[in-house]
């Protein structure tokens, strides 16, 4: 559960790889305490249905029935009398996955991306450009979130990486565990890149560490050149901004220069590209940044 923006955490996470075919779900419904509630019954009976897909091709399946008979009134005082505690909680626990998989990733020398934008700005061209150009060089792999559909990793797909789908259902950013379920699943080679794109929010993805390297905002010449200053805490957070689109400078009304004063406003250290994923301008700098970056993990 999110709840800075209220996003539900009772939505349903599937991990799908493309590469055998094969998804796992997961279902949960909680209270900070760990209590399993629904606010339309008063007696409540949970199903959290786990599959595992081993090495060895078998799945296992594991089954938590939990009942509890708790008023309505009871659910709502509780829910609003530790709204911050969850939060907390929350973050503490994503955290200390997302430690789990900083670790992992650095004793494997894997650079690990988090990709962050709002819908539309071009993260799924840019990253299928990237790979189609440095393949050759380095070995990229995809872990690709959305709410629903496989589409975009599908794009992916047909360049020759390696990708897996997570569909958040209603929930608004990819957390630390979900990354976990994904790299376990696809497995990245030592000293590559794993590029985690994540769902398209300009909000919680900043709040949810998820053990990247970097955080990667790409903000787009069609959206407004006041998006670092409406989205401080986010491009706070990254490393690098992306200007992408700039093909279509001439063509809309965007103010670059202001633009980029807005993001060093917010973050004076930042790094900045602009790029065309479709004419090429500027990724040879971009590239050059993902290669030096990998020499450092």
């Amino acid at each position: 559960m999110c709840v800075t923006c209220g996003c539900s955490d009772n939505s349903q996470v599937t991990v799908t790889s493309l590469e055998n075919d094969k998804t796992s779900h997961s279902h949960t419904h909680t209270l900070a305490d760990g209590t399993i509630i629904t606010h339309t019954h008063q007696h409540h009976h949970s199903h959290v249905h786990n599959e595992l897909n081993s090495q060895n091709g078998k799945t296992s399946h594991s089954h938590t029935h939990t009942h509890s008979s708790i008023k309505t009134s009871e659910i709502h005082a509780r829910m609003h009398g530790t709204t911050v505690s969850l939060e907390q909680e929350i973050l503490r626990k994503n955290d200390r996955i997302a430690e789990q998989n900083r670790h992992w990733f650095q004793e494997r020398g894997i650079l690990a991306l988090n990709l962050v934008s709002s819908p539309g700005a071009g993260k799924t061209t840019l990253l299928t450009r990237t790979i189609n150009d440095l393949k050759s060089q380095l070995p990229i792999s995809v872990i690709e979130g959305d709410q629903e559909t496989v589409n975009d990793a599908e794009k992916i797909r047909q360049t020759g990486c390696q990708v897996v789908q997570i569909n958040t259902g209603t929930g608004c950013h990819l957390e630390a565990a979900m990354v976990q379920r994904g790299y376990l699943e696809l497995n990245p080679p030592c000293n590559s890149i794993l590029a985690i794109e994540n769902v398209g929010n300009l909000v919680c993805p900043a709040l949810f560490d998820l053990g990247e390297k970097a955080k990667v905002a790409i903000l787009s010449v069609t959206e407004g050149e006041d998006k670092p200053i409406k989205y401080p805490h986010m491009f706070r957070a990254s490393q690098v901004m992306i200007l992408t689109k700039i093909d279509l400078l001439p063509y809309v009304q965007f103010d670059v220069n202001r633009c980029l004063e807005y993001a060093r406003q917010v973050n004076p250290h930042i790094s900045i590209f602009q790029v065309s994923a479709i004419t090429g301008a500027g990724l040879n700098d971009w590239y050059e940044w993902l290669q030096n970056q990998r020499i450092k993990v």
